[in-house]
């Protein structure tokens, strides 16, 4: 089976002075601004980093809930934050990317929740795009 999704960038102007807007063709994020100002300023808007954290948190917690799935278990409530860094290191850069990871999952201890959780980090197919290290924070509440 082979999928194909799309998602696009129109932007106007220099570096600094212009300005963009994303969009997906679900409309999911349709026209959604963003620009300099909000990737390197911390000005509001998006931009590119935080739609990676987002796809990638969505990936790698509908991975780990198949894997769950696999093992036995079904969770009640699983939340992920992905922090993406960017840094200049010889140019911009994505550094390190981090997943923190809180969930309610009925009759997993620790241990087996985090083999099955660093196993869907490894396999979750965002995950597989980046060259960055990928930290996993995982707990259980």
């Amino acid at each position: 089976m082979k999928i194909n999704r799309k998602g696009s960038a129109h932007w106007e102007g220099g570096l600094k002075d212009g300005r963009g807007a994303i969009s997906t063709d679900s409309k999911a994020i349709d026209a959604h601004p963003y620009g300099f100002a909000s990737r390197f300023e911390g000005v509001a808007g998006t931009n590119p980093e935080e739609l990676l954290g987002a796809a990638h948190a969505g990936c790698f917690t509908m991975a780990l809930s198949l894997a769950l799935e696999q093992a036995g278990f079904k969770a009640d409530a699983m939340d992920t934050v992905a922090t993406v860094t960017l840094e200049d290191v010889d140019g911009f850069t994505i550094t390190a990317i981090k997943l923190d990871l809180t969930a309610t999952i009925p009759g997993i201890d620790d241990a087996k929740f985090q083999e099955i959780s660093a196993g869907a980090k490894a396999g979750c197919p965002v995950s597989k795009l980046f060259k960055a290290p990928i930290t996993l924070d995982a707990k259980l509440a």
